[in-house]
């Protein structure tokens, strides 16, 4: 828990080397955003809502950019690496909140990469390599990806900053290529305008098919909250952050509409349901099929890969944080001798979600990205709710100050989208949620009995040492 001469602490501490200007952070919140949700998910969204697939973005948009205003607010108030275990702590002072907001968080990366591993095994590499496979088979080789990403953890991975630049432009080309296609295909005459305001109301109201297609469509729009733990190394953070955030995040929500709109223009929405993770695929099929369908093939294996591998790595860092600071068995933060790696943590972070995407079904990439969604919806909600609690802190520089109305939006927002019947989310959502913080549940119990044995105290813990 921060104490009263956490100020002195970080003046003591050595920084961080300030090597991030406004563009590097633009490009790095873009390449953040940017991923499996557009790729994978595009066709499970128009099963929802219908030919208005651009509408559930532009909405979560919404909802993602309020709450980067509470983001920008926080970074400014406490500019070194953080994020929302830290600002629930400095609210709150209650350490079991602050532990299964962290653990919260460490699940979203799991079952992001589980959604990202589903997308891989069962749509892009067998595409790539124009082969047919059963869903058993795609289990198998998503808990290979799985394992190849322990493997590839295990050894070790360091990642600049300029080369997130290069990836992101990798990434960003395959929804180029898509956007390119419909502006052609519209040319060449195709394409069918009446789609675009179409809401599937076959089973449920206009509302909550908006609400539905929304809370899964938001899994698209996550990541901007990670840009937050680069605070520490960029230069005048308290200036650059503010329009580099927001302006990524509008760049991100443009290429999305454009993409939604370009898919629901050369494809009817039942269609692109029937499609599933593989509707990108189908828009490149109809809209230019003179064009080398492979390029985009490999485009998108790389961009689940990359999605996959980053969060795995937050996810056993963040793990390995907590067991650092004993809020959860020691174990886990065992460090291998040789590769200097968290090799415990990595394992037990693999082997979930190699049981998630074991037992996720045909509908895994949906299942998974939308217990993502849901994750940090929950998250999101608690850290509109800090912003306005800790109000009452002074931190002695000025910073962004959000609108007071923004965190409160935001918030009601996170919550109906979160919430069971508002937000029309299938049931599988909450299931594999609440098994997962369960488990985060009995092993802090665990931990905590564990400690009382010894005769130890279970201690107040500094947020700051989790790595998020």
């Amino acid at each position: 828990m921060v104490t009263e001469n956490t100020s002195a602490e970080e003046q003591q501490s050595p920084s961080l080397n300030r090597v991030m200007g406004p563009k590097l952070l633009y490009f790095f919140v873009i390449g953040d955003v940017l991923g499996t949700g557009i790729y994978a998910l595009t066709g499970s969204v128009a099963a929802k809502v219908g030919g208005a697939l651009w509408l559930p973005f532009v909405v979560a948009f919404v909802v993602a950019f309020l709450t980067a205003f509470s983001y920008l607010e926080l970074v400014g108030k406490y500019p070194r690496a953080a994020g929302a275990a830290l600002y629930t702590n400095r609210a709150f002072r209650k350490p079991f909140l602050t532990f299964v907001v962290a653990f919260a968080v460490m699940c979203s990366g799991i079952t992001s990469a589980s959604a990202a591993a589903r997308a891989f095994g069962g749509t892009y590499l067998p595409a790539a390599f124009n082969i047919e496979i059963s869903d058993t088979t795609v289990a198998i080789i998503a808990v290979a990806f799985i394992a190849a990403l322990a493997l590839v953890n295990f050894i070790g991975v360091s990642q600049s900053v300029k080369a997130n630049v290069v990836l992101t432009c990798i990434e960003l080309s395959g929804l180029v290529i898509i956007i390119g296609v419909g502006v052609y295909a519209v040319f060449g005459g195709k394409g069918e305008p009446g789609r675009l305001t179409e809401i599937n109301t076959e089973d449920t109201g206009w509302l909550l098919a908006i609400t539905a297609a929304t809370s899964l469509a938001f899994f698209a729009m996550v990541g901007f909250e990670d840009s937050v733990n680069m605070a520490e190394e960029t230069r005048e953070p308290e200036r650059v952050f503010p329009k580099a955030l927001l302006s990524g995040l509008a760049t991100a929500a443009v290429i999305y509409v454009l993409v939604a709109i370009t898919s629901s223009l050369l494809i009817a929405a039942s269609d692109l349901s029937d499609a599933g993770s593989g509707a990108l695929l189908k828009v490149i099929d109809i809209g230019a099929p003179a064009f080398p369908r492979w390029v985009f093939e490999w485009i998108g294996v790389f961009a689940v890969i990359n999605s996959a591998l980053i969060n795995m790595l937050m996810a056993s860092r963040l793990l390995y944080g907590m067991a650092n600071e004993r809020i959860l068995p020691r174990i886990f933060g065992t460090v291998h001798p040789f590769r200097r790696t968290p090799w415990v943590s990595i394992l037990v972070t693999s082997a979930i979600a190699a049981v998630l995407v074991a037992t996720a079904g045909t509908d895994g990439v949906g299942k998974l990205g939308g217990t993502t969604a849901l994750l940090l919806l929950c998250v999101f909600a608690v850290v509109n709710t800090a912003v306005l609690v800790l109000r009452r802190e002074n931190v002695g520089h000025g910073h962004f100050r959000a609108p007071t109305w923004a965190p409160i939006a935001a918030g009601i927002l996170c919550v109906w989208l979160a919430v069971p019947v508002l937000s029309g989310r299938p049931a599988s959502d909450y299931y594999i949620a609440l098994v997962l913080i369960g488990i985060g549940i009995l092993l802090w119990v665990v931990n905590w009995l564990y400690l009382r044995s010894k005769g130890e105290q279970v201690r107040e813990f500094d947020p700051q040492a989790l790595k998020e």
